[in-house]
This record gives C-alpha cells, sequence and structure tokens, in this order.
C-alpha cells in the first residue's frame, strides 16, 4: 500500500508540475474506475529559435522597427514564409541599454535548412546593421495549429 501511494503521488507531483514523459507534458485522465492516468497533451514538437537583435547602430543611431521590417521582408521571410513573431524589447548587453527585437521561430524537426537559414538571417543582420552579435537561443516547444 505505502509503494502505491507513494508512485501515485509521484505521478501527481510529476502532473502536478508539469513534468513531461518522452518529451510530452502530460495532463490527467480518469478511467472507468477512477483512476489517474497521465494523458499526453495535443500538438508535435518543434525546434523554437529566439533571435535578439541590437536596436542600435555602433554610432547610436537606432535600427528603426521600419528598417527592421524591412530587414525581416528580405531576409527571413523567404527562408521561414510560413510565419514567425517578432517584438520590440528593451535589453542590455555588455553594460549598455538599448531598445532592441526579438524574433521567434518555430520549425519542424525535419526543416533540414532551418539551421543553415538561421545562421544566415544572424549574419546578414550583423553585416549590414553592424553589430557585433545576434543572440540565438534554441529550445523545443509541444505546438498545435
Amino acid at each position: 500500500m505505502t509503494t502505491r501511494r507513494t508512485a501515485v503521488a509521484g505521478m501527481l507531483a510529476a502532473l502536478f508540475l508539469g513534468l513531461t514523459t518522452a518529451g510530452a507534458t502530460t495532463t490527467a485522465a480518469s478511467d472507468s474506475r477512477g483512476a489517474t492516468a497521465p494523458v499526453p497533451t495535443p500538438g508535435e514538437s518543434y525546434r523554437r529559435t529566439e533571435l535578439y537583435f541590437g536596436g542600435n547602430r555602433p554610432n547610436g543611431t537606432p535600427i528603426t522597427p521600419a528598417e527592421f521590417e524591412s530587414f525581416l521582408d528580405k531576409e527571413v521571410t523567404p527562408a521561414f514564409p510560413d510565419g514567425l513573431t517578432w517584438l520590440e524589447a528593451h535589453g542590455q548587453w555588455m553594460g549598455g541599454k538599448e531598445d532592441s527585437y526579438v524574433l521567434i521561430i518555430l520549425y519542424p524537426f525535419g526543416d533540414r535548412d532551418a539551421n543553415q537559414d538561421l545562421e544566415e538571417i544572424r549574419g546578414d543582420y550583423e553585416e549590414q546593421f553592424d553589430q557585433e552579435s545576434v543572440l540565438r537561443a534554441d529550445s523545443v516547444e509541444r505546438v498545435s495549429f
């Protein structure tokens, strides 16, 4: 009885904390006996990449939202035509504060060109706007459309 209670408590803790089983977030479901079992949430595993772009040139002049949108239209959208999200943000880097832009792209694991496309986007932005770096952060998400 103690072993069963421990197992149920562990399962409930995992459900409460949103832990995953084989990469899938779970929710609780009851069977006809009232027993609770984990059920995978809907969706597929996708890669998520966030790119953080500096919003000022080295001489301090801002990269305007119109300039950034033009960059998106020419450099990003052709590589990721299915969609993306971009946000105006405020950040700090190397001791300085500046406005910035965050680009969020979700793409299937099977997209073999995505990594190269993302690296080209980073390099193009660095070159076009004289930036030292474009931060990249990658993760895996459950996505449902």
